[in-house]
């Protein structure tokens, strides 16, 4: 039976404990971002009313969407703890050791911080443009660990599923305040319909810096040599039940979508997702 370990500072500072410490704070934060943006969603819709049935499925469907993710991106690097009581109980059956697990602690604690802050503000058009990107980085890094890593092994078989996920969570969290668009081809399309493009550079900055950000950050942390009419849904009187409805329809629409186009262009489907692989060099830019 194994036991308790306490480790040492070489082995909890080495390469790959750093990149586990670097994915749990990323997916600590992406999960509490969605999570806690789908409570104040809750709350913006129903003017401040007590949490009801329906509040309660929505948030808790959230809250699974983006935990299925979080540990889907994070399991070939940290192992898609999440959680600190998650870490305790696997160093104390020795599965690592005490100072790594402290060290994990740290990396989920500030990760859960920093969206809780950002879910609180207000949402003007640089809090959307805020929102955007944060949103945007989760789906874009979520499509990188799931499906163009050459360590995703067993989860590149999940990659439409968690990228489909991801997309319905960030709208369950976002969708009352941006409009949880994260596609600019998404947001162009109602604008054209509605001649109304007065907040549509919101839907190309924030998804285009938040692509591009997850396009830097995890080939070159991760991966090794070696190897948006949206403002109008925002401000729309839209109850729970159908944001719900919209949240699962754009997962399980793109769901098909990426599952369709997989085998012929990588299923991109969106602006940002290119600009990101074009950034990340897995495409050239003429592509």
């Amino acid at each position: 039976m194994p036991g308790i370990a306490f480790g040492g500072f070489d082995d909890s500072f080495s390469s790959s404990s750093i990149k586990a410490y670097i994915a749990e704070f990323i997916s600590t934060l992406l999960f509490v971002f969605a999570g806690v943006g789908s409570a104040i969603a809750f709350d913006k819709l129903t003017a401040g009313a007590d949490l009801n049935p329906a509040g309660l499925v929505a948030v808790a469907l959230c809250h699974a969407l983006a935990l299925f993710v979080a540990v889907s991106i994070a399991a070939n690097i940290s192992g898609g703890h999440v959680n600190p009581a998650v870490t305790f109980g696997l160093a104390v059956g020795g599965q690592i050791t005490i100072i790594t697990g402290v060290f994990y602690w740290i990396a989920q604690l500030l990760g859960a911080a920093v969206p809780t802050h950002a879910c609180a503000a207000g949402v003007g058009a640089i809090q959307g443009v805020v929102f955007e990107i944060i949103i945007t980085f989760g789906l874009v890094y979520t499509v990188y660990a799931t499906a163009c890593d050459p360590k995703k092994g067993a989860v590149g078989t999940i990659a439409p599923i968690a990228i489909g996920f991801i997309v319905g969570a960030n709208i369950l969290a976002a969708g009352p305040f941006s409009g949880g668009s994260m596609n600019p081809a998404r947001s162009f399309g109602p604008a054209v319909a509605s001649f109304d493009f007065s907040q549509h550079w919101i839907y190309w900055v924030g998804p285009l810096i938040g692509g591009g950000l997850a396009g830097l950050i995890y080939p070159n942390v991760f991966i090794t040599s070696k190897l948006t009419a949206d403002a109008a849904l925002a401000d729309a009187a839209l109850d729970l039940p159908g944001l719900v409805a919209v949240a699962i329809c754009h997962a399980f629409a793109l769901f098909v979508a990426v599952s369709i186009a997989a085998n012929i262009s990588r299923g991109h489907v969106n602006p940002a997702v290119t600009f990101r692989l074009a950034v990340g060099g897995q495409i050239t830019i003429l592509s």
